[in-house]
Formats: structure tokens, C-alpha cells, sequence
């Protein structure tokens, strides 16, 4: 099928179909076919009736706008999905930089805080997001009682919790290197008037070097923050998390799923810094100025529950393997595991399971 897509354009056309379809068959073919040469030549007399050889287009413009079409049609689902996501976020990068640059503390720090700002408005927004995708008795829910399922691709849940991931980096990259290399290297060489308003905000005597920043509650909540989302992310990558990368024997262990699955489970400590890096702000004094709980409440409680639940179902409503055998498919083997089924349990069309191995990971579903 692939050799007759020359353009690579993701289809094939009618001529290249009867091509396909018109192949003349091996003689055992024949032998268990039968008449497929006959049907063969019957369709072949239909598709001659036109002339179906396909007639490459000149215009590059015409090309693209045929493929965009195309790819809007298999992917709008996800094409809507991404744009409210993107302009969710650069609306609230845009708002809160816009706040930012009306006060006094610009004057002193400049488009850094702006940006800082700006960056952390949408690392709240997408800490909150990034847990509703891994919501799977949620999500289950709202797809089978309602219609929501036919505008969103739910199936494609874990691609976009990786891409609200990647939203998270880039919000706390703007973050955190706009307040260490720019607004506070512009605090500390301000001048003792530039200062003044904003000893409200820093305190006096003010702050004279890294460190003071570093040591406050702010500072230390947010690097170690920093440090265990790194961690996280950098293992949650497909070769970390696989195993693929050939390391030596000490590093290999710090690679593979229970590696990835630990440092994984580490958000609970990274969403309990949030709150209380949110909550000492320097700027912000004010509790119900504080937004950083409002973004997360729902989604923590919402997620909490989904826990729960898992850890529920998985102790009351357990099943028994009662035969496991191994069936040559290929080159490669198939699995088949019969249990019992538990009290009251309904199959629908449709409907998947998870397995747990203990004996190769406790924790690996």
C-alpha cells in the first residue's frame, strides 16, 4: 500500500486502488479464491469506463491547500482542541504581562516581571489542566453519558497530557529565568529611590545579593520544584522510560517504568510546593489576589477521587486468573488470560481491561 502513495501524501487514488485490487493472484491464491480472477476482470472492464489514471497538479498552491483539507478533515478534533488550548494560554500570558506593565514594579524590573508573570499565569493554568487527561473514570463517564465525545478526542488523552507537559516546561522556563537573570539582577542594582515604593513588597533593609531570594520561602519552594519536575519529565521520555538507552549497569536502574512511575508520583510533593510557593508571593499580599488555589482545587479533588476509586475497585471487585496460555501469532506470540467474572459485572462492546504483573512490577498496569 505504501509503494503506491509515490507523494507520500497519506491516500492513494482510484487508479492506484484498481491497481491493488487487480494484482493477478499466486496460484494457490487461485486454488483457494476461485473466482477472483473472473471478479478481477469484471472490475477491471468497470474502471476502464473512465479515465481513472490519476493527473498530478501543477500548483503547489492547490497541492497544499488538497492536503490541508485532507488532514482537516481526519484531525479537526484535535485541531479545535489545540487552538483553544493555545489561545487559553496566550490570552492569560497576555492579561497578566498587561497587569504587570501598568504598575509601579515595571519601572524598577522592567518587561521581565512581565514576562515572569506572564509565564506563571499559564504554568497555573496548565498544573491544573495536565490532570484531567489522566482522569479515566471521568473522562469514561462524560464520553458514555454524553455528547461531548463527539468534538473531543478523548482517546487521545495521554498525547495531550504530554503536550500540556510540554506547556508547563515553557511556562516555567519564561518563569524562572526572567526572575534570575533579569528582574532581580535589575532589584539589586536599582537606586535607593527606585527602591522605596517597593519596600513594601521586599522589605527593609533591602535585599543586597542571590542569596536573600534564594533562601525565602519563595525561593527555595521554586527550585526545588524546578528540580523534580525535571526529574519527572526527563524520565517520563519514551527512552528513559522503555529502557532503551544502553547505559551501564548502575544508570541502567535509573531507567524503566517503576523509575518512571516513582519520580512520576512525585507531583504530590511538586503540587503541595505550588501551593505554598503561591502563597508567598512578593507582590502579592492580598489572599483572594492569590490565584494559585483556584486554578488547582477541582482538578486535585477531582483527580483524588479518581485515585481512590482505582485503589477501591482494585481490592473490593478483584478477579481470578484462572488460566493463562501462550498462542503462536507470526513471528510473534499472543497472551490469552481467562478469570472470572466479577459480581455484577456487565461486558460492553467496546469495553478494556487492566493487567497488573506484580512478579515484574507491582506498579505497571
Amino acid at each position: 500500500m505504501e509503494e503506491l502513495d509515490r507523494g507520500n501524501l497519506g491516500y492513494i487514488d482510484v487508479y492506484d486502488l484498481k491497481t491493488l485490487l487487480l494484482q493477478a493472484p499466486s496460484s494457490s491464491q487461485s486454488v483457494r479464491i476461485g473466482t477472483a480472477t473472473n471478479d478481477g476482470r469484471n472490475m477491471s472492464q468497470i474502471l476502464s469506463r473512465q479515465d481513472l489514471r490519476p493527473r498530478p497538479e501543477p500548483n503547489p498552491l492547490r497541492r497544499w491547500h488538497r492536503r490541508a483539507q485532507y488532514f482537516l478533515e481526519d484531525n479537526w478534533r484535535r485541531v479545535w482542541v489545540m487552538l483553544l488550548w493555545l489561545c487559553v494560554c496566550a490570552g492569560l500570558f497576555a492579561w497578566k504581562f498587561a497587569q504587570y506593565r501598568r504598575r509601579y514594579v515595571f519601572q524598577v524590573m522592567g518587561y521581565c516581571v512581565c514576562v515572569a508573570k506572564g509565564g506563571a499565569e499559564t504554568l497555573k493554568f496548565n498544573m491544573a489542566l495536565i490532570l484531567l487527561p489522566v482522569c479515566r473514570n471521568t473522562i469514561t463517564w462524560v464520553r458514555n453519558h454524553t455528547g461531548v465525545g463527539r468534538v473531543v478526542p478523548f482517546d487521545d488523552n495521554i498525547s495531550f497530557h504530554m503536550v500540556v507537559a510540554a506547556g508547563i516546561t515553557v511556562g516555567a522556563g519564561l518563569h524562572v529565568v526572567s526572575h534570575l537573570t533579569c528582574d532581580f539582577p535589575r532589584l539589586l542594582r536599582a537606586t535607593d529611590a527606585a527602591y522605596a515604593p517597593l519596600a513594601q513588597y521586599f522589605g527593609v533593609p533591602r535585599p543586597r545579593n542571590y542569596w536573600w531570594f534564594v533562601k525565602g520561602t519563595e525561593g527555595w519552594t521554586g527550585l526545588a520544584m524546578l528540580v523534580l519536575m525535571a526529574v519527572a519529565f526527563t524520565l517520563a521520555m519514551p527512552w528513559f522510560r522503555r529502557g532503551e538507552l544502553a547505559l551501564p549497569g548502575p544508570l541502567k536502574r535509573l531507567t524503566g517504568f517503576n523509575a518512571f512511575w516513582y519520580t512520576h508520583h512525585c507531583f504530590v510533593a511538586v503540587y503541595a510546593l505550588v501551593l505554598v510557593h503561591g502563597h508567598y508571593l512578593y507582590l502579592t499580599h492580598k489572599w483572594y489576589k492569590k490565584s494559585t488555589w483556584m486554578y488547582l482545587a477541582v482538578p486535585m479533588v477531582l483527580y483524588a477521587c479518581e485515585r481512590l476509586t482505582r485503589a477501591l475497585r482494585s481490592r473490593v471487585r478483584a478477579v481470578k486468573i484462572l488460566k493463562a496460555e501462550m498462542h503462536q501469532a507470526g513471528k510473534d506470540m499472543v497472551m490469552s488470560l481467562h478469570f472470572s467474572k466479577p459480581q455484577g459485572f456487565r461486558y460492553k462492546s467496546g469495553q478494556y481491561i487492566f493487567v497488573n504483573c506484580a512478579a515484574v512490577s507491582p506498579f505497571e498496569w
